[in-house]
């Protein structure tokens, strides 16, 4: 984002730019809560403004796949819920979201994982199943214990 912009100049410049509808730029908005933000400078922002500010480019021509990488790390708790019930609303309209994150709690909220090491996929699953699997209390145990080589079978 242009630091220099406010937050709807930054939308309205990447709205051009994807050829998105004008319209698009109050919707994104309204979906990551960045109403009442329009006319700060993005260099203002705080560090949860930004992600948001993000956020809403990456959704401004309605993309089908959406990629984030550690989408809410650092983020306060409740920015991080609020941002996770948007990535959940926008998969039960149909995108598909991919997440991308070594923080095993951003990993527990997906409907399902693939555990990875060193390019070797160790369980694909949902989060219960590798739970189950493993005999682990949460997500990250469970990816320590197929780390230390207990072994899982890989779900299709």
């Amino acid at each position: 984002m242009y630091e220099d912009l406010t937050v709807a100049q930054n939308l309205q410049y990447f709205g051009r730019v994807l050829g998105a509808a004008p319209t698009r730029v109050d919707a994104v908005i309204a979906t990551v809560g960045l109403q009442g933000a329009e006319r700060q400078l993005a260099a203002n922002l705080s560090g949860g403004q930004r992600a948001r500010v993000s956020l809403a480019t990456a959704l401004l021509n309605q993309p089908d796949v959406l990629i984030l990488d550690e989408p809410t790390v650092g983020l306060d708790p409740v920015l991080r819920e609020s941002l996770w019930e948007t990535f959940h609303a926008l998969a039960a309209d149909g995108a598909t979201l991919l997440v991308s994150s070594h923080v095993m709690d951003e990993a527990e909220r997906c409907d399902r994982l693939v555990l990875m090491r060193e390019g070797r996929i160790l369980a694909e699953d949902t989060p219960a199943g590798i739970l189950a699997r493993t005999g682990a209390a949460d997500v990250e145990h469970a990816f320590l214990a197929l780390v230390k080589g207990q072994p899982v079978a890989v779900a299709s």
